[in-house]
């Protein structure tokens, strides 16, 4: 499973031109409901999508429409000066081993290879902690960018709505900053075994998110860095489990949210309409 799936700041929020016809998606969305009149919206995006796709659809318009307040994983998805700076705040630290040494024996071959494909020289890695390193070469082994940042597309469609987020750049690299380096490892190892195939496994998980296959999407889920049951809980369990908090307080609270966040977010029992709907919510898919 590739976390840039799952990540915004993983994600190459790019804009290019594109020529063809269209192709129609449907990804999925669903509607929560309370017996006090609460309601929310739940959308499971992805945050950089390739080609000319035409997502945008009835069920999705009139959910915006029908909220008070668009919430995404990060709200300043423009301000790339400050994600930068946080990066370097968090990222490094002086005095770390070279990043071949960093890698598992077996991993070494491939991290040169991926070096030499990207234009990256070790030296640039001289400070940089695992986890910087890692998402850092992910970024690299992506084949090019996104046509389109779903993300940005949705605050468009808001219309001047309140934009909040569940998350933020800081907090979001800071779970990765916060990892044990044996963790931070076992993901440099996961983005390294899988830069050779980074390109078909976008491509797979981007037609999954076009058909709205949870099912599918939610096995993804147990592959790749997402096996590492330490991985697993820290980045994707954890998360969800305080994002359903989050929204929960906000129903609580008489808002009417539209929560959109990466689709690995939204699948199987720990994803967020299951957890919602535990919380004694109705939850209905409606796309």
């Amino acid at each position: 499973m590739k976390f840039r799936f799952a990540l915004s700041l993983a994600a190459a929020l790019l804009a290019a031109a594109c020529s063809g016809p269209r192709e129609q998606a449907t990804p999925a969305l669903w509607e929560v409901t309370g017996p006090g009149g609460q309601q929310a919206y739940l959308f499971g995006t992805i945050h950089a999508l390739s080609g000319d796709v035409a997502w945008r659809s009835p069920p999705i318009e009139d959910a915006l429409r029908n909220s008070d307040r668009l919430v995404l994983e990060i709200a300043q998805l423009d301000d790339r000066a400050a994600m930068r700076e946080v990066f370097a705040r968090l990222a490094e630290t002086p005095g770390q081993p070279p990043l071949a040494q960093k890698v598992a024996p077996g991993y070494r071959a491939a991290l040169a290879r991926l070096m030499r494909s990207a234009g990256l020289d070790e030296r640039q890695f001289a400070a940089m902690e695992t986890w910087a390193a890692a998402l850092t070469l992910a970024q690299a082994a992506r084949r090019g960018g996104g046509d389109e940042s779903v993300d940005r597309a949705l605050m468009a469609m808001a219309r001047g709505k309140p934009v909040e987020e569940l998350e933020g750049t800081e907090r979001q690299l800071s779970l990765f900053d916060a990892l044990p380096e044996a963790e931070q490892r076992d993901l440099l190892d996961a983005v390294v075994a899988e830069a050779a195939t980074a390109g078909a496994e976008d491509d797979m998980l981007a037609a999954l998110w076009r058909r709205g296959d949870m099912k599918a999407i939610a096995r993804e889920t147990h592959r790749g860095m997402l096996a590492d049951p330490e991985l697993r809980q820290a980045l994707l369990v954890e998360r969800n489990r305080n994002w359903a908090e989050q929204v929960s307080a906000m129903l609580e609270a008489g808002h009417h949210p539209f929560v959109a966040v990466g689709a690995s977010h939204m699948a199987g029992p720990e994803g967020l309409p299951a957890l919602i709907e535990g919380q004694g919510y109705a939850v209905r898919r409606v796309q």
